[in-house]
């Protein structure tokens, strides 16, 4: 990915992180406001693992994880950075020299977004930060959560997937002249 994709890429994540904590707040009921917890961030560093490069989107889910931990998530710092960075690298490593379509990057960002919250919950419980059964976990906020990180991921498909994967291929094809 070259420079100036790169700097969009990230100016639109801040973007996203900023709408995650001001906005979505507002937008969600009250009747759920804590059960479902935006991932939009997340959502796009596996749109970098899958139309970019795999080194990408472990860079981003670090950053970006971090930057979770730090103004969201004070409980154990480092925990989202870890996470979200081992799982766009494993995406992007398990997808590398496939073509992904729209089933396919719904189906691994749905995934992903599963496994993300599942690994911080047991993580959290390793250090016991939560009490609750996975099951309670599972049924109050990861599948609303996970509901909402793939309406996100349907509406913003082409627009994500032409920000990674038209630049990566620029940049892919002045390496190979």
């Amino acid at each position: 990915m070259n420079g100036m994709s790169i700097n969009r890429l990230i100016g639109v994540m801040l973007l996203l992180f900023i709408i995650e904590g001001t906005i979505m707040p507002w937008i969600i009921p009250i009747d759920l406001a804590g059960r479902i917890v935006p991932h939009f961030t997340f959502v796009f560093v596996m749109y970098a693992s899958l139309y970019s490069s795999r080194h990408t989107a472990l860079l981003l889910g670090i950053g970006f994880g971090m930057l979770q931990d730090v103004v969201f998530f004070g409980h154990l710092m480092g925990v989202h950075a870890f996470v979200m960075g081992l799982i766009g690298y494993f995406a992007g490593l398990l997808l590398e020299r496939k073509r992904s379509t729209l089933l396919t990057a719904l189906s691994v960002i749905g995934l992903a977004c599963l496994v993300n919250d599942t690994f911080v919950y047991f993580i959290y419980k390793a250090f016991r930060i939560t009490n609750e059964s996975y099951a309670w976990a599972l049924l109050d906020h990861i599948l609303p959560s996970l509901f909402l990180q793939l309406v996100f991921a349907l509406v913003c498909y082409v627009p994500a997937r032409k920000l990674c994967e038209s630049n990566w291929s620029r940049g892919s094809e002045k390496e190979e002249e």
